[in-house]
């Protein structure tokens, strides 16, 4: 297996076959929207940070996706740019191998956060009295770090099963990234374990959170109908509608992508769901989560003036 894989230095991404004008114009656009996302996220973590009124459970965990949107984006999208700004479409080994591990990791990541977050909102709404005791911070402290610890865990064992396969011939990847699925098609090595770990992660992943989340929000819905007062209603409803339009959004271009069978069709749809998925989702969760926020809003101008004051 060292000998198969010593010469290997890097590997050609096909990506998208676009004229070099498209490819400047593209790098603009893609520029422009990394930078949103960095800024958003950082004002949303920063915001969390600088505010006491927000060390809350619902913004402890909202700040690990700030941090997981700014994370998954850093990890395509600058090789990307310096692709596109080249008229260059190689990365070298190592960085592929990289990028591997970070897309893993953070996508299983997110999954867990999203699901760990309607929990939080599951007993705010449905058990509000013992909210504080239930959502205790050692509580919050071990449901995120074994969020991260897991969705590391099974990045390292999709990785290293990937590592263990020969290659052999032209090293071009139809994507624009290293996605595992489209990686694992360049090597000339059985892959049926892979595919079945893959598989498993996807489920373990995708369709147990999405299922717990569901019942959750079933819950939740029954509890906000009780609600006697309309103005709680709306304002349990209008934070519960949020996340489900984030969860919405992640978890069905996921399952699209790991779950449903492969066919030659599929290539070019795939790219162009993780090309959405990488530039729009990171900006999705500020937007949902800042501009429908009172709590969020009311921080930024109590931090804004704070600023001005001093």
């Amino acid at each position: 297996m060292e000998g198969n894989q010593s010469w290997i230095a890097e590997f050609i991404l096909v990506g998208f076959q676009l004229s070099e004008e498209m490819e400047l114009l593209l790098f603009v656009i893609f520029s422009l929207l990394y930078t949103f996302n960095l800024l958003a996220n950082g004002m949303i973590l920063g915001l969390i940070c600088l505010d006491p009124r927000l060390h809350t459970p619902m913004y402890y965990f909202l700040s690990h996706l700030a941090i997981i949107d700014m994370s998954y984006a850093s990890s395509n999208l600058p090789n990307l740019l310096a692709n596109l700004v080249k008229h260059r479409k190689t990365i070298s080994f190592v960085l592929c191998i990289m990028q591997m591990i970070f897309n893993l990791n953070f996508a299983s990541i997110e999954c867990l956060i999203l699901v760990v977050m309607s929990y939080d909102r599951y007993v705010a709404i449905c058990h509000p009295l013992q909210y504080t005791v239930i959502m205790n911070w050692r509580v919050c402290t071990v449901l995120a770090v074994a969020s991260w610890a897991c969705a590391f865990s099974m990045a390292l064992v999709q990785v290293s099963l990937f590592l263990r396969l020969p290659f052999c011939g032209p090293q071009k990847v139809n994507h624009f990234f290293c996605e595992i699925q489209s990686v694992l098609k360049v090597t000339c090595g059985e892959i049926w374990i892979n595919d079945i770990f893959l598989f498993a992660e996807g489920v373990f992943i995708l369709v147990g959170p999405l299922s717990l989340m569901l019942v959750s929000y079933v819950h939740i819905l029954w509890a906000i109908l009780k609600i006697q007062s309309k103005e709680g209603r709306k304002k349990a409803f209008s934070t519960c509608s949020s996340h489900l339009c984030v969860v919405g959004f992640y978890f069905g271009i996921a399952m699209v992508v790991y779950l449903v069978p492969e066919s030659s069709q599929r290539d070019e749809q795939k790219k162009i769901l993780f090309l959405f998925y990488t530039l729009f989702n990171p900006l999705l969760n500020p937007l949902v989560y800042s501009l429908r926020n009172a709590q969020v809003k009311a921080a930024f101008h109590r931090v804004f003036h704070k600023q001005r004051t001093m």
